[in-house]
């Protein structure tokens, strides 16, 4: 593992599995000190722990990202042993299959509340620090649901189209004090759980769209990731 500092200190929110996984990883790679946040402890420690076996530096960080309350102890815990966060990728995020006429109110308020909401207030609290710096990279992660309509994904899709309007919206605002916000809108990734909404029926539909005919890896969206960062 290098030793270059220049990517600084990174938050990741769900950081435990799947895509925020991937990216943690990446980014200790490239010398950033990691603050592996997640509502599942132990699968952040995990993470956590690998990063500081290949030679990195990397905390665990218990975080609900709809909990607004806890919010501040989670980033005064990643600064107070990490420095000042330099670059946050909100990566956690919550997928519930069910046709739209069937797609019941609380299904719709739980996936929001964790893709826009927990989005939102995350960047907005972290972008407090880094516009006072005058420094920051924030790095959303959309979907391809959020640019088309899917079968049963009424709620994420809709949710994921709303990160990138939020997306734009930070950047809009905090451009000119040096923060830049980007979003990254993968297409089908083999995660943790897209394995768990997906039938291998819909996998098949997938890879048939796919020129590669591959699915496609957390570690594929993290190189995007760090190129932003």
């Amino acid at each position: 593992m290098t030793t270059r500092t220049t990517y600084g200190t990174a938050f990741i929110t769900g950081g435990g599995s799947g895509i925020g996984r991937a990216s943690a990883l990446r980014l200790a790679q490239s010398g950033a000190q990691v603050a592996v946040s997640d509502l599942n402890i132990d699968a952040a420690r995990a993470v956590a722990h690998d990063i500081k076996t290949a030679g990195g530096e990397a905390i665990a960080v218990a975080l609900d990202v709809t909990d607004a309350q806890g919010l501040p102890a989670a980033v005064s815990d990643a600064e107070g042993q990490l420095g000042p966060i330099d670059i946050l990728v909100n990566s956690a995020g919550l997928i519930l299959v069910e046709p739209l006429l069937d797609f019941s109110q609380a299904s719709w308020r739980q996936v929001m509340e964790v893709n826009v909401t927990g989005t939102f207030q995350v960047s907005q609290y972290v972008a407090q620090g880094m516009a006072h710096r005058g420094y920051g990279r924030i790095i959303n992660i959309s979907s391809i649901s959020g640019l088309r309509a899917g079968v049963g994904r009424v709620a994420y899709g809709t949710s994921k189209a709303a990160i990138l309007g939020l997306t734009r919206q930070f950047a809009l605002e905090l451009g000119p004090r040096g923060v830049t916000t980007n979003a990254i809108a993968p297409g089908v990734i083999e995660t943790p759980m897209t394995l768990n909404a997906y039938s291998e029926e819909t996998w098949s539909r997938v890879l048939d769209m796919v020129p590669a005919r591959r699915r496609g890896q957390p570690e594929d969206i993290a190189e995007a990731v760090a190129y932003l960062a």
